[in-house]
């Protein structure tokens, strides 16, 4: 999950600030020592997190762009300088830019607002910009809530005192409203001094960015792993009650199956799993990519070593192809696979399930799976032929029906052409150019797609006029009235768009 470090260098950063002692600091300063703690933090614990560094005043800057280079994150930080009012309207237009540009809008991304509480002053300024929410034309919407799922974090330089003499505090917490509402204001507590800003930045850390240590467990074996990012608590909306529930920190592997067998399943979420006492060095590499294992290690690599669990696991799994099925808690379950970012390199990932018994139907209850050594006879054949899977419901569901669905557009392609094949055949295809017909109308009704029908009819009309001479006069009637009968259709009009109404042939002197 990226990270939009934004901060405030207007002059408002620039008060003032008695330290003990007789210094004097800014509480730019500040912010900059607490942000150098969470870099800190990151480079060793999080270093697969992309991180990027903006700053703010009127306008916005992206200082550095995403990266997992903390060293560049720090020297930016050092090299801050002083500009004019603050406007966070402009700075959260910047985010939304510049994440989408880099991630796109279906990547969820954490955005750290570092600023004093100052709201800035007149056309712009925070109070402004929210008094006006509703006055606004749909070119100017205020930039929040982002197009991208997003956590966002205000560090304020000051404490919650200071924010509530003003309306400073009802702000910030509209804004976090518009944001979505995941996210949390963070105060200084106390005087305002390098103690409590390393406080504050403390309960972030402890809050967003602490790593999710668990232990992989496989019969007798086991191992020490970190899994990034880490996973967040889920709440079902479809039960009675619901209670957020966590992944445990004892991951137990319940067995393997092909990958064929599992193919794409719906997943919750996708995390990488890495071995804690396996030591890498994380490369400066493109957006998007991710922290590599090594590719199964020989012997001689692994001299000196400790033998690794893990790094064992995912040499398996990608020389088997298979995948491992792991309990993450009561009937809630996983799977752990080899996936590879180029042909050299490859990582051990893991994909949450639905919480349930069942998460994939195709394979039935995840208890009743077993060893194929248990089976009467091998379930794949003695050549590996054939497959137990998908399991097929004991009782034919009596809804079962055939039911024309485009999930594909090849599919509504087939669909067509198929209505044109008959189209050139008439008048001897006559029943079966309506039967295909009318399928097309009633999905297209169905769907809503009044364009489909307006489209099929002019294909009608032109295949009409490419009639040779001599085609049957028959063919052209019935491609005429076809084509009138679906565009009445797509008007909308309940005369002549009833989905229970079906287009019957043209009757004429041709017919028999």
């Amino acid at each position: 999950m990226p990270t939009v470090i934004l901060m405030d260098v207007s002059l408002s950063m620039t008060r003032p600030v008695s330290l003990d002692g007789g210094d004097e600091f800014q509480r730019k300063n500040l912010a900059v020592h607490g942000l150098n703690m969470l870099f800190e933090h990151m480079a060793s614990n999080y270093r697969l997190e992309f991180t990027s560094l903006m700053a703010f005043s009127s306008l916005w800057e992206l200082l550095v762009p995403f990266t997992r280079d903390y060293n560049a994150l720090q020297e930016a930080l050092g090299n801050l300088e002083d500009y004019d009012k603050t406007c966070v309207e402009s700075a959260l237009t910047g985010v939304s830019s510049v994440v989408q540009q880099e991630w796109g809008s279906a990547c969820p991304c954490q955005v750290v607002l570092v600023t004093d509480g100052s709201l800035g002053i007149g056309k712009g300024s925070l109070r402004q910009s929210l008094q006006s929410l509703k006055h606004r034309a749909d070119d100017k919407k205020f930039p929040l809530p982002f197009p991208f799922p997003t956590k966002m974090f205000i560090m304020s330089i000051a404490n919650a005192e200071e924010l509530q003499a003003t309306d400073a505090m009802n702000n910030l917490e509209e804004l976090l409203h518009l944001s979505g509402g995941d996210g949390q204001i963070f105060t200084m507590e106390g005087p305002l001094c390098m103690k409590s800003v390393q406080a504050m930045f403390g309960r972030l850390i402890d809050h967003a960015y602490s790593p999710f240590h668990a232990v992989l467990h496989c019969g007798n074996l086991s191992s020490d792993v970190q899994v990034f990012p880490r996973p967040e608590p889920i709440v079902m909306d479809e039960e009675v009650d619901p209670m957020p529930r966590s992944i445990n920190p004892d991951l137990e592997l319940v067995g393997f199956i092909e990958i064929a067998d599992i193919s794409s399943p719906p997943v919750i979420s996708r995390h990488l799993v890495l071995p804690i006492n396996v030591n890498k060095e994380v490369d400066e590499v493109g957006a998007g990519a991710t922290d590599e294992l090594e590719e199964e290690p020989s012997a001689s690599q692994m001299a000196g070593k400790n033998p690794n669990f893990c790094v064992l696991l995912h040499g398996s799994l990608k020389v088997e192809g298979m995948v491992a099925l792991v309990q993450l808690g009561p009937e809630w379950y996983g799977m752990l696979y080899s996936q590879a970012d180029s042909k050299k390199k490859s990582n051990l990932m893991m994909s949450l399930f639905e919480p349930g018994s069942e998460p994939l139907p195709w394979l039935g209850k995840i208890t009743h799976l077993g060893p194929i050594s248990e089976a009467a006879e091998n379930p794949y054949g003695e050549d590996d032929s054939k497959s137990p899977f998908p399991l097929q419901p004991s009782v034919k569901r009596s809804y079962a029906q055939n039911v024309t669905v485009w999930i594909k557009a090849s599919g509504l392609q087939t669909d067509v052409q198929k209505i044109l094949r008959n189209a050139r055949k008439l008048p001897d295809k006559t029943q079966t150019f309506y039967k295909e017909l009318n399928r097309l109308r009633k999905a297209a009704l169905a769907f809503g797609f009044w364009e489909l029908l307006k489209g099929v009819a002019d294909l009608l009309e032109r295949e009409c006029t490419l009639l040779p001479d001599s085609a049957h006069p028959d063919a052209a009637f019935q491609l005429s009235h076809a084509a009138q009968q679906l565009k009445l259709a797509s008007t909308g009009d309940s005369q002549y768009a009833a989905f229970d109404h079906n287009i019957a042939p043209m009757h004429t002197d041709f017919s028999s």
